[in-house]
């Protein structure tokens, strides 16, 4: 019984959550509404393995991309996702309900600033080719015409993290180091 559920833990759920992931991202939702930031900050949690984490977070984002499309300030997305993995792995010891939601909306925030600097810099091709000025007030009005998105960023990974956290303790064979 305990070798189920030590492939249950080890292969099936990361397997799982990249095709969840991946499956979130295509199916139809609202902008920057998936469960994405919410996996970067509780993978560390599930996982106790960085290298796990990276791998879970890049294969869902390249599934979903593969069908997608890439798009010119992909690098920044990625970059933010893993550096939102790298910040809350160190910190998965210290995750539970109760910062759970500071901790959402810092990983919102770090996703905001990141990817919208990409889009600052390089532009968003396919969403109305917006080219903001190469300033600092270009920077600016990036970032506040952005401001309506991070709503649903920060929603989304509320939504998403605290019935994750919730499911994971439920399982006491996967949760009692917790």
């Amino acid at each position: 019984m305990q070798n189920l559920i030590n492939i249950l833990k080890k292969e099936i759920f990361p397997i799982s959550l990249i095709l969840i992931l991946a499956f979130a991202r295509l199916i139809p939702h609202p902008p920057n509404f998936t469960p994405i930031i919410a996996v970067a900050i509780m993978s560390g949690y599930f996982f106790k393995n960085l290298n796990l984490s990276f791998i879970v977070l890049l294969i869902s984002m390249l599934i979903a991309d593969m069908f997608i499309g890439f798009y010119e300030n992909v690098i920044f997305v990625y970059a933010s996702l893993l550096l939102i993995t790298y910040i809350f792995y160190k910190l998965s010891n210290k995750i539970n309900f109760k910062n759970l939601f500071i901790y959402g909306f810092a990983g919102s925030l770090i996703f905001f600033i990141v990817s919208n600097f990409g889009v600052w810099l390089l532009g968003s091709p396919g969403l109305n080719d917006v080219v903001y000025e190469k300033s600092l007030s270009g920077l600016v009005e990036c970032y506040i015409l952005a401001i309506p998105f991070f709503g649903n960023t920060f929603l989304s990974t509320l939504i998403f993290a605290y019935p994750a956290m919730y499911i994971y303790k439920s399982l006491p064979a996967w949760s009692s180091a917790r």
